[in-house]
């Protein structure tokens, strides 16, 4: 007897039902038009359950410095302090339960109680709006829940990491174009919720239901395999696991990714400015520009998933990385708006090479402990985010934003020529 879709994950779990026919392409009809992979059930749940997660980001992030520092009454300097500190217990959280993920090979009942962690900091703003529940959540619970982003990709390389790289290239893609679906269409929808209320506090209910979408989706229909994820070496400490983390082999390299990565934190802040500014548009035209760019970001997912086949992942990420440098020192010249919109195709592009391509090549980087290695992912995010903030305050410092443009292009040719050595025997 057969069946799909969600009467296969009923039959799992209840032994008084034939035995189901494993997967296959053929049981879900809404997924024949995708790679044969993506039949594994843990890779289809991953990909629902971190479509939730974006959910959760992209409802609340647009707002979270218009809640703390308007409606709550945070000071400016108390509030970016409030981030800084966050991202670093963020960076902690992801290394610390990585590992113990990799220990015990609990993936899944790791990311249910993670995804429970975030409806409780979420619903905690919204149900109590002070000053302390939002310091508190976004202090300790918010980063807490952030490292489900890395325990998620570190579950679908627990169960493809004996598959061939260039269909985990695959996979991570998939799973990661996720998020820019989520970013496509929740601001949107939260801002039309949003556009007739005082507050911006619902976004924060709104975060807290996905996350228990997120919660259902990891306990209910992600199937049961932990004990097949635990690692070879199963007793590495935390100390041991960050000394993996910081050894030269892998943070030369990570820093690598981190400088080419910055760049896409850097047009977060540059884009608005430059397209309000030098380009004279408005600031109606962020929204549009930021969703083209998303979209074209879910389409060239895929083609740098069948790039990685043939050039491999560095001279793909290379390829990607140097078409993005040219879409910066474009934008440090533009002076119209029609331009920023022209290169949203450019950006576009080379945004979904630098999004995906560095995933599978930082998990590849301790690839013997699924969970270690994907926290490298949150470390990545980390110190190329701290890279945007310096260049900006260097470029801006001694420069205009064009300029600030200029200098972070050089930062990421730099990346890019650090990679291309440091894999030159590849």
């Amino acid at each position: 007897m057969r069946y799909g879709g969600f009467g296969a994950l009923i039959a799992a779990r209840h032994p008084f039902l034939p035995p189901a026919i494993p997967s296959c392409p053929q049981l879900s009809p809404m997924f024949r038009y995708l790679p044969p992979v993506f039949s594994e059930p843990t890779v289809r749940a991953t990909m629902l359950a971190i479509l939730a997660f974006g959910f959760s980001g992209a409802a609340t992030s647009p707002y979270q410095s218009i809640v703390g520092i308007r409606e709550l009454g945070l000071g400016n300097g108390a509030y970016s302090m409030l981030v800084v500190v966050a991202s670093f217990v963020n960076v902690a959280a992801s290394i610390l339960l990585g590992n113990l993920a990799d220990r015990v090979g609990a993936y899944r009942q790791m990311m249910a109680g993670v995804s429970l962690v975030g409806v409780i900091a979420f619903g905690f703003i919204y149900s109590m709006p002070t000053q302390a529940s939002f310091v508190f959540s976004l202090l300790f619970l918010i980063p807490i829940y952030g490292s489900l982003n890395a325990l998620l990709f570190a579950n679908v390389r627990s169960v493809t990491r004996h598959m061939a790289s260039a269909e985990i290239a695959s996979v991570n893609s998939g799973v990661r174009a996720m998020i820019s679906v989520a970013w496509i269409v929740v601001p949107g929808i939260t801002g039309i919720l949003l556009a007739g209320s005082p507050s911006m506090l619902p976004a924060y209910l709104y975060a807290a239901l996905a996350c228990f979408g997120c919660f259902f989706v990891v306990f209910f229909l992600m199937p049961r395999g932990d004990e097949a994820a635990k690692t070879v070496d199963a007793q590495l400490s935390h100390l041991a696991a960050l000394g993996a983390v910081l050894s030269p082999r892998v943070f030369v390299r990570l820093s690598a990714i981190a400088l080419i990565c910055s760049m896409l934190h850097m047009s977060g802040i540059l884009l608005p400015l430059i397209l309000t500014t030098s380009a004279k548009g408005k600031v109606a035209d962020i929204g549009f520009i930021v969703g083209i760019v998303a979209l074209l970001e879910v389409i060239f997912i895929f083609v740098w998933a069948r790039i990685q086949r043939r050039f491999g992942p560095v001279h793909a990420l290379a390829v990607g990385s140097a078409i993005y440098v040219v879409n910066f020192l474009a934008l440090s010249f533009v002076n119209a708006p029609w331009q920023v919109y022209g290169l949203t195709l450019i950006s576009g592009f080379g945004a979904a090479a630098i999004i995906t391509i560095p995933i599978t090549y930082l998990q590849d980087l301790i690839a013997e402990r699924p969970g270690l290695g994907s926290s490298l992912i949150s470390v990545n995010i980390f110190v190329s985010s701290g890279l945007s903030a310096l260049l900006f305050a260097v470029g801006t410092g001694i420069s205009s934003y064009p300029g600030t443009a200029f200098l972070s292009a050089l930062a990421g040719a730099a990346g890019i020529a650090l990679l291309l050595y440091l894999e030159r025997k590849r």
